[in-house]
């Protein structure tokens, strides 16, 4: 279990993490989301005594990071797929990071294979694509068979067939009781993933709530409508609830108003349609929805002459 009390980080005058509070529990994996510059990697590395915070506390099994005996045994991390030593090879690389924490070397050869690197183990890292690179990150937090994983960014550069095995594993590893915290900006993936997501935007907690609750309460639900009569449908709609967006080909978005209430209204004025489509919203739609306010980059839309 991951708890984290009050936890802010101040440099100089910019807050980036502000009084955040949270618990990551274990059987489950939690999602960690939030806009670029939301804090997110400055929250896990206090949590893993990278960073000092300015107040508040975070702990890992009750414990605080740095004192935790046998940390690699405790708690899998990565956080930066390209802080590698280029020269040494991927079997060199996870050695010496089994030799600091008291493991033994076949487990080097068993994560190897568990990440799909068995036949890279003595290719020289500098030669690895991002998505090794990331493999061999997740073999290096593995190798101590922690009971809590903890992952920033790791879909980053990895082919679906990649994507596929991460989520795998993951859910794996949380039915077997450990906790799994990550952070990803693909949402569609977390969507996947995550079984509970917190949601912070500048420092500040924005959401600690289940994937399905968050995409329920998130984001309106819409309907797609296709009718020869669009317009027609248009001017009913209009005296409901129904908030219209017209597209392409008579397309129209309709929200406020459910699939059934539209097939009612255009059959009891003899409208034809063509498509009566109900749109479940996802996660990538309720998470720009909740945090549409705390983005701190925004570019300028374009419009085409």
């Amino acid at each position: 279990m991951i708890e984290v009390h009050g936890l802010t980080k101040r440099y100089r005058d910019v807050v980036a993490v502000d009084d955040l509070s949270f618990t990551v529990s274990p059987g489950r994996v939690t999602g960690f989301l939030g806009p670029n510059g939301a804090g997110k990697s400055t929250t896990m590395r206090m949590i893993l005594g990278l960073d000092t915070p300015t107040k508040g506390s975070a702990r890992v099994g009750g414990r605080n990071y740095r004192s935790l005996a046998a940390p690699l045994r405790e708690v899998g991390a990565l956080l930066d797929p390209a802080a590698l030593q280029k020269s040494r090879t991927a079997r060199a690389h996870l050695l010496w990071i089994a030799q600091a924490g008291g493991i033994e070397r076949k487990r080097i050869d068993e994560v190897l294979e568990l990440v799909g690197l068995g036949k890279a183990g003595d290719k020289r890292v500098g030669e690895f694509s991002l998505g090794m690179r990331q493999r061999l990150g997740i073999a290096a937090a593995l190798l101590g068979d922690p009971a809590v994983l903890m992952l920033d960014e790791p879909l980053n550069g990895l082919d679906p067939e990649g994507i596929v095995w991460v989520r795998t594993l993951l859910k794996g590893l949380a039915s077997e009781g450990r906790t799994i915290f990550l952070s990803s900006h693909l949402m569609n993936e977390m969507e996947a993933t995550a079984d509970h997501v917190l949601v912070i935007g500048k420092g500040k907690l924005i959401a600690d709530v289940s994937v399905h609750d968050l995409v329920r309460q998130g984001a309106a639900a819409q309907v797609s409508v296709v009718s020869p009569r669009a317009a027609e449908l248009v001017a009913l709609l209009e005296h409901t609830e129904a908030h219209i967006v017209s597209g392409a080909d008579n397309e129209l978005i309709v929200s406020g108003v459910d699939a059934a209430e539209i097939g009612e209204l255009a059959a009891r004025h003899g409208i034809a349609l063509h498509e009566l489509t109900p749109r479940r919203p996802g996660l990538e739609e309720a998470f720009i929805h909740l945090t549409r306010d705390q983005v701190g980059y925004r570019a300028k839309e374009h419009h085409g002459s």
